[in-house]
Parts: structure tokens; C-alpha cells; sequence
């Protein structure tokens, strides 16, 4: 995937031609917006369909309505319920499955070839207080369990399903079928009488299917033998005897997985299975096997202990807790995502990604699937152990429907720059769409109507690309806006906030050189605010601040360039695109820094964790640069089962800005501190994985020489950039000339956090809100006040800049469209008795603006007049959030999580 960098010639504003978007991205069926279902107050274990009807089958005492919190609302069903396909409400058909003693429990449904007849299987002896055992039959039409079809299971029975004759065959944990020994797997007559089918399996059985054609029964489940001949897991049974018809090799599946589910597809001519292991070489994911051979087609090996799998239109849908493909090429171990989908031609996922939580139980989050078509429209049906859907409360049923796709894609993240004579860059984040992986995107200018660039391209949660395009239309010294909406082709984003630039007369000799010399990721975070961090270099590899690192620190390394303030506890930049390394891979690491730490850090890693979920840091790490307590520099590497590693003799943690570049290539190692080499190794190899880049922070596992007390680093980075190539030692010398005389230690970078900080509600207006959010706007009115006590300057120093740093809160209207204003409080205020009736005078002059804040849970910065707030320096100062608006703003208090909290950002330079 890659993200081409798009241009336009000087004079030209016409839109360019792109592919459409579509609702769905082919071959994706379903879309990604959970619709409206009833709930139930416990696990769904299995669903069935017949005439536009789902059944469901688990451990449960009553349903509820969508949207109702557990508890309330509730209706008894006691573990099993219908429910109408099209609409999610139960139908009415109300069926109580009951035990004399243990938990009772359905755990497996199928429906007969005509629709006739539903099967229910599990550990129960009654229904509707009629006596059964383990299995019954209930006729669909009236919701009626059938009379005369009692047979006799001896323990649970987990799966069914029906042949064309109306033979009911079973898996599960039982050993006798009305009193006859049939071990974990057994059949029935449409009459209740046993069979002779006897795959008599040495291990409980999970899931089984009848083949289209009716000459095979499938079978899956824990088992090493099947009628004494070696098949673990999978085998092929003749539907007659049971006997093995074809069997798989102790090799086939791992000793340590199971098979959970399996489903056949006679369009595909295919079958399908679902894998649960243990441990990180067993088997997780899905198999696609012929029908006609029984050999496989495709693995999937990701790891995710899959539940369940279905087919609809040459989609296969999962059930899972996937979170590491890294086995198979795709992305390394991440936060687990519970539905996917793939095409029957490919194990490749494909973009529909909505998701659920893993839930009560295990948990594992989804356990069963099924599709079901009413009133033209198709709807996939999951139930599980989850409690959420897309983030919205929602316990163990929600479905999803082939149209309409009603969820638009976000607004780009945009980032704007004017890197050379004569043109604009604007840069974006790639939109994620759950079920929309190619979008379009139109380019709007100075707040015109029409876009003056349209383009598409494609996104997945692991690999979002950032897109370019170049206007060269521009004047010098002219001043242009930029805003970018996202399209699936049915469903447009708002305009992202418009972001600002002033056209260059000239171009940076830094920045020309770095590119000039191939950098294929280069970040120079002159980003004000936003999560999103541009990529200068043309192969479109943006990242992603977070935890609001301090934005547009000053002095930078180099001219014309803002650097970026790291806290050295949490806050970090990581790739957003997925990176293949080959070991060994020639590349080059550089970056910029400066630093006063004796704690030591990592200034720049590649790891195999995007950063965002499962404890935020990475199992996999090397390439390193990174700085011991002492201050001395090391570049090291993981090489088999060592760590070659360069480290420093001299120490760097005096505050001034320092060139770093780390090379390797078949030469071995080179590391270069302020453009001359200070060591070199002679390995040339390093780890193999797929993985992610990572400025100011991540995992260093394992004996890293001199590691040092923290794995984040505190300090300035600035002009970050990975190459495909070893530089040379004269390539390495002429970027740090071209940089200049970097500013020296003198300058100094302050972070404040807020003494007391309230807000007052004019709804509420004797109420006073000293709690962990802040709150900003015009209608209803909210204002926020803080007070920070500002140190003196450094003697011979100035204040030459300041931003107050925030980040919006999980409120769901968090995020705000509106401007907000930073005013200075001239009235007296505290925390604990501030309200909308007691509020202090404001001043009529701001010192910055807020706009752009839109998202939740994302860090912003707003840039302060430095020479007004600079009068107030070595004294408490109140400062206010405003608006005149009616869109609210929503940010962390100091009361919050210390990486939540906002904060104010001095930099001190010379006079």
C-alpha cells in the first residue's frame, strides 16, 4: 500500500482524475455500522437461521433491548432466543432449556435442508420442563419442540449439523448416544434412532459439517485418532460409517490447537476452518481447503485463537482476538481485533474492521456467526462473550447489514508546509473507514468550493499512508489555506479545520540535501498541534505524537525548522505504516537532539508495536539509538543472540543540540556524532521482522549495554530521518555544515502544569466544577480558568515562545469545530469556589487561539503571544478558555492522568 506523492503543474488548479471510492471496498459485503439489536445478559455460544429468523443458543437468563445497560430492561429467556433478521427484536418464540442440577447450557444449532426443523444441542434435560437429554428438535414453524425425537446424549453436545436425508450428525464431549458408546461423535435419525456413523474419535469433538454433495462429513475438534488411524484436529468422514476417508498428518495442525469451527461453500467449491493454540508456533487462524481433494489452499497464521468463520458472497468473515500476522508478512503483534474478513482466493485481510470487545468469560470476545436474508437485504449475525460493538455498549448479539453504509470516513489530519520556492505541500493522515479501505480525497484551497485536487487512496488500522499533494500555484510571501474531506464514495467527512501557510521564497539547503540523498521517512515536527506527524520525504511514511509531546519548541536544530519537546515518561512519535527489514538491510538512522537527562533514553528505535495498544511497547526491538544515564550516545542492533552496540567515550547530555547519524551496510557499523565518526562494529547483520519506527521511546528488552534507567527519553529531537542506504562519511559531514551553528545549551525549554484549574457552567451557575475535565463554550456558556506560577527568565534570556498544551477527553463531545480563545484572568478566582455567578473579569485582548481540536482523545497545542504573557513572567497568571460558539470543548484537568494533564510550555532564549 503504497501512498503516491501527488502534484499538480504551476497554474494548474483542475482536479485530477482519481478511481471512484465505493461504499463498500470490494469484495467486502457487510457493512462496518452495527445496527440496532436486542442483547442478552450472558454468552451467545451459537446462532442458526431459517426464514429470515436467528436463533440463539447459550448461557443466558434473559435478553434486553439495544442501548439498555445490564440489568434493566430485561426479559427472561432462559439460553436461547429468536430474533427477527431484519429488525433485532425477538420474535416471540420463547424456549426455556433447563437442568435438575449444574449450569445448564446451548451450545450448538442447526437447521434442517427445508427450514423445517431447528436442532438444538448442549448440556440440558429438559425443555419447556419436558424431559430431553442434550438434544431436541423444535419445529420452526411454531416454535413447538417436535414430539417423539428424544434421543439420548451423555454429555454435552457442542456441534450439529444436517444432512439432506434429515440425519442429525453431533460432536461433542459425550462417549454414548442412547446408551450405545459413540465417543465425541455421533448421529441420529430424523426419528431419534442412532446411526452407524462412528468416527469414535479419541478427543471431545467441536464442530462438524456435512459436504454439499453429502458424500463426507467434516469433522474438527481436539482429537489425535480418529477410529485408531492419526488425524489431529480435521478429518474427513464417510457419512455412512464414520470411517476416515482422509486424514491429517500429525504435522497438519499443531499438537497444541484445536479446530472451533468449520464451515463449507459450494460457489468457492471450498471448506473452511477455525484454529485455537496455544503459544505462538500453534495454529490461531484459518484454513481454506478443496472440497474436491481435501487438500488446503491458503493458511492464515496469525495468531487470535479464531472461534468462528462464514462465507457470504467470496468473503470469508471471522470471529477471532487476531493481533499478530507478523507469521505470515502482515503486521506484527498489536491490539486484538475480533471481526475480520478475507477473500476465499486469499488469507490477505481485507478493510472491514469493526469490532467488539473480548468481553465476560474466557473471554475471547465473538463465538459464533451466521447469515440470515429478509426483506432484500443480507445481515451477518455475531454473538460472543463481547459487552461492546465500535466502542457503544452492546452484550453478546449485534449484527451488520449489506446496505446502507451510513458511516462517513473522518476528517484527514492535515499538515501543511512550504518547503521550497513556488510550491505548497499538504500533507494527510490517511482516513480509517471500517469497512471502507480505498477513499477518496479532495483537496479544497483558501475555503473555495471546488476542490483543486482529488486523489484516493488505501488504509488499514496497521498502514495508513500519508498522501501529497504539491500545489505550485503559489505566490512568495502569500498566505493560502488548506482543508481536505474524505469519501467512500457514498459518505463525505466534514472539511478538516483549515490549516494556514505563507508560501517561501526559498528553499532549506538541510532539508533539500536530506532528501536529496535519499531519506524515504523524514519528520521535522513543524506540526502546532494534532496527532499527526508529517512525512517530508516522498514515500509517504507519517507518524502519529503521542500523548501531546510540546510542539514547535524553539530554538531548533535547524533553521526554519520547530523541533519537539519529549516529557522522557510517555510521550513519543511512532511510523503509521508498516516496514519490512531484511536482514541485513543497508540503512541509515539520523536525527538531532539535545538533552540535560542522567536518565538516559531511547532516542530513536524500530520495533515490532504500532504504539498504541497492549502496554504501548514492543516485544521486538533494535536498530537502536539511544543515550546511557551518563549521557554517552550507543547505536546497537540485535544479531542472532548478541547485541553488537557503539558506544560514545563522550558524554552529550550538556544541552546543546548534537547530529547523531547510525549507519549500517555491508561494511559493518558507523556511528557519527556531530558529523564525524565516534565508533564502528564490524556486524553487518540485525533482527528480521515487520515493524514500525519509533522517536522518544519504547521496550528495551534484554541485556542492552549500558541500558539506561529510562526507556523514554527527555529532552528536544528535531529533523528525524531513515534511509534505505548507509550514508557516507562525507554525506554525514555536509548535512550537519548545512544545519549550521545549532543554537547552544544556553536556551531553555520550561513545562508547566496548572496550579488550580476549574470551569463554571452558566446552566449551573452556583455550581462549582473542580473535576477532571475542562470545558469551553459561547451557548450554553462553559469557561475554564487555570493559574500557573511563571518563573523569572534565565539571566541574559528572554521568552521567545509559549504554547499552552492540551489534549481533549474521552467525552464522546470531547472534540469542537469552534474556535476557542486563550484570555488572560484579570479577576481573582480559586479552584474550589469558582462558579458561573462568582466568575472573574476577563481581559479583551487573547493570547492565542484554539481551532482544529475536533477529535477525542487527541493532544493539540495552541501557540501564546510571547512578548504579552512575557510581562507576567516570575508571577502566578490566570489564563481562561473561551468561545463564542455553540460546539463545546472538552480537555483533561490537572486532575487527570499526569499524561492527560495541560500544560505550559516556555522556551527562553537570548535577548
Amino acid at each position: 500500500m503504497s501512498a503516491a506523492v501527488l502534484g499538480l503543474a504551476a497554474g494548474a488548479l483542475t482536479a485530477l482524475p482519481a478511481p471512484p471510492a465505493a461504499a463498500l471496498t470490494p469484495p467486502v459485503g457487510f457493512t462496518a455500522d452495527a445496527l440496532s439489536t436486542y442483547q442478552t445478559n450472558g454468552i451467545v455460544w451459537s446462532l442458526a437461521e431459517a426464514n429470515g429468523v436467528v436463533y440463539a443458543g447459550g448461557t443466558f437468563s434473559g435478553i434486553r433491548p439495544a442501548g439498555s445497560p445490564a440489568g434493566s430492561g430485561t426479559t427472561p429467556a432462559v439460553n436461547f432466543a429468536a430474533f427477527d433478521a431484519a429488525t433485532g427484536a425477538p420474535t416471540g418464540c420463547s424456549l426455556s432449556f433447563t437442568r435438575s442440577s449444574g449450569t445448564a447450557t446451548v451450545r450448538a444449532l442447526a437447521v434442517s435442508p427445508d427450514k423445517s426443523t431447528l436442532y438444538v444441542g448442549g448440556y440440558f434435560n429438559a425443555v419447556n420442563g419436558t424431559a430431553v437429554n442434550g438434544l431436541t428438535a423444535v419445529d420452526t414453524a411454531t416454535c413447538r419442540p417436535r414430539t417423539g425425537f428424544s434421543p439420548q446424549f451423555g454429555a454435552t453436545v457442542r456441534a450439529l449439523d444436517v444432512a439432506a436425508d434429515g440425519t442429525v450428525y453431533a460432536g461433542g464431549d459425550f462417549q454414548t448416544v442412547n446408551g450405545t458408546a459413540r465417543r465425541f461423535f455421533g448421529a441420529v435419525t430424523p426419528a431419534g434412532a442412532l446411526t452407524g456413523w462412528n468416527p469414535d474419535a479419541d478427543e471431545p469433538g467441536r464442530t462438524l459439517r456435512v459436504t454439499p454433495d453429502g458424500d463426507s462429513v467434516l469433522i474438527g475438534g481436539d482429537f489425535f485418532t480418529v477410529g485408531g488411524t492419526a488425524s489431529h484436529a480435521l478429518a474427513v468422514t464417510s457419512p455412512a460409517t464414520g470411517a476416515v476417508t482422509h486424514a491429517y498428518g500429525a504435522t497438519f495442525i499443531p499438537s497444541s490447537a484445536v479446530i472451533k469451527d468449520i464451515v463449507t461453500d459450494a460457489a468457492s467449491d471450498g471448506w473452511y476452518a477455525a484454529g485455537e493454540g496455544s503459544g505462538p508456533t500453534s495454529f490461531d487462524g484459518r484454513l481454506a481447503m478443496e472440497l474436491d481433494g481435501f487438500g488446503q489452499r491458503w493458511r492464515d497464521t496469525c495468531q487470535g485463537a479464531t472461534q468462528a468463520v462464514r462465507v457470504h458472497e467470496g468473503v470469508l468473515y471471522a470471529g477471532s482476538h487476531v493481533h499478530d500476522c507478523s507469521s505470515m508478512g502482515g503486521f506484527p503483534n498489536q491490539g486484538r481485533k475480533h471481526l475480520t474478513a478475507q477473500s476465499v482466493d486469499s488469507p490477505d485481510l481485507l478493510g472491514w474492521l469493526p469490532d467488539t470487545n473480548d468481553g465476560v468469560g474466557e473471554p475471547v470476545g465473538p463465538r459464533a456467526l451466521t447469515v440470515s436474508s429478509k426483506g432484500g437485504r443480507d445481515f451477518l449475525w455475531v454473538g460472543g462473550e463481547f459487552t461492546t460493538v465500535n466502542g457503544t455498549g452492546q452484550q453478546a448479539l449485534t449484527r451488520f447489514a449489506n446496505t446502507p453504509d451510513t458511516g462517513a470516513p473522518p476528517a484527514p489530519a492535515v499538515s501543511v508546509s512550504a518547503p521550497r520556492a513556488g510550491e505548497v505541500e499538504v500533507r494527510w493522515r490517511s482516513s480509517l473507514d471500517l469497512d471502507d479501505s480505498l477513499l477518496t480525497y479532495r483537496v479544497y484551497r483558501d475555503g473555495g468550493a471546488t476542490p483543486v485536487y482529488t486523489a484516493t487512496g488505501t488504509s488499514l488500522f496497521f498502514s495508513r499512508p500519508q498522501l501529497t499533494f504539491t500545489d505550485r500555484n503559489v505566490v512568495a510571501g502569500r498566505s493560502y489555506s488548506y482543508r481536505i474531506t474524505a469519501s467512500d464514495g457514498t459518505n463525505t467527512s466534514a472539511p478538516s479545520t483549515a490549516v494556514p501557510v505563507t508560501a517561501a521564497s526559498s528553499a532549506s539547503p538541510y532539508q533539500e540535501k536530506v532528501l536529496a540523498d535519499g531519506a524515504d521517512l523524514y519528520w521535522r515536527y513543524d506540526e502546532a498541534g494534532g496527532a499527526f506527524a508529517a512525512d517530508a520525504s516522498a514515500s509517504g511514511n507519517g507518524g502519529v505524537y503521542m500523548n501531546a509531546p510540546s510542539y514547535r519548541a524553539t530554538p531548533s536544530a535547524v533553521a526554519g525548522s520547530a523541533a519537539l519537546s519529549l516529557n522522557g515518561t510517555d510521550e513519543y512519535v511512532y511510523s503509521d505504516r508498516l516496514h519490512r527489514y531484511t536482514s541485513p538491510t543497508p540503512y541509515s538512522v539520523e536525527t538531532w537532539f539535545r538533552t540535560t537527562s542522567s536518565s538516559g533514553g531511547r532516542i530513536v528505535g524500530y520495533g515490532n508495536n504500532i504504539g498504541t495498544e497492549r502496554g504501548h511497547t514492543s516485544g521486538l526491538s533494535d536498530k537502536l539509538l539511544y543515550l546511557t544515564d551518563d549521557g554517552r550516545l550507543a547505536f546497537g542492533v540485535q544479531s542472532g543472540s548478541t547485541r553488537p552496540t557503539i558506544t560514545s567515550a563522550v558524554s552529550y547530555n550538556d544541552g546543546a543540540w548534537h547530529h547523531a547519524v547510525a549507519t549500517q551496510g555491508p561494511s559493518g557499523m558507523v556511528l557519527y556524532v556531530d558529523g564525524e565518526a565516534v565508533g564502528t562494529n564490524q556486524a553487518t547483520g540485525n533482527r528480521s521482522y515487520n515493524g514500525f519506527w519509533r522517536v522518544g521511546g519504547d521496550a528495551m528488552s534484554g541485556a542492552w549495554p549500558n541500558r539506561p534507567t529510562s526507556v523514554y527519553f527527555a529532552g528536544q529531537v528535531d529533523e528525524t530521518a531513515v534511509y534505505p542506504s548507509a550514508l557516507t562519511a562525507a554525506q554525514v559531514a555536509a548535512h550537519h555544515a548545512l544545519a549550521g551553528t545549532p543554537p547552544g545549551p544556553g536556551d531553555s525549554t520550561v513545562t508547566l502544569t496548572p496550579d488550580e484549574d476549574a470551569y463554571v457552567n452558566s446552566v449551573a451557575a452556583n455550581t462549582n466544577y473542580d473535576d477532571s475535565q475542562l470545558a469551553s463554550r459561547g451557548t450554553t456558556a462553559y469557561l475554564s480558568y487555570l493559574r500557573f506560577t511563571l518563573p523569572s527568565a534565565p539571566a541574559g534570556r528572554v521568552l521567545t515562545s509559549a504554547r499552552l498544551t492540551f489534549r481533549t477527553s474521552s467525552d464522546s463531545t470531547a472534540g469542537s469545530a469552534d474556535r476557542h480563545s486563550i484570555v488572560p484572568v484579570t479577576g481573582a478566582w480559586t479552584e474550589s469556589a469558582v462558579t458561573y455567578t462568582t466568575r472573574p473579569a476577563l481581559s479583551t485582548s487573547a493570547l492565542g487561539t484554539i481551532t482544529g481540536a475536533a477529535s477525542v482523545s487527541t493532544g493539540y497545542a495552541a501557540e501564546l503571544d510571547a512578548s504579552a504573557l512575557g510581562g507576567a513572567l516570575g508571577s502566578a497568571t490566570s489564563l481562561a478558555l473561551t468561545s463564542n460558539g455553540t460546539d463545546s470543548l472538552r480537555i483533561w484537568s490537572s486532575e487527570a492522568t499526569t499524561a492527560y494533564r495541560p500544560q505550559l510550555v516556555l522556551t527562553f532564549g537570548v535577548e
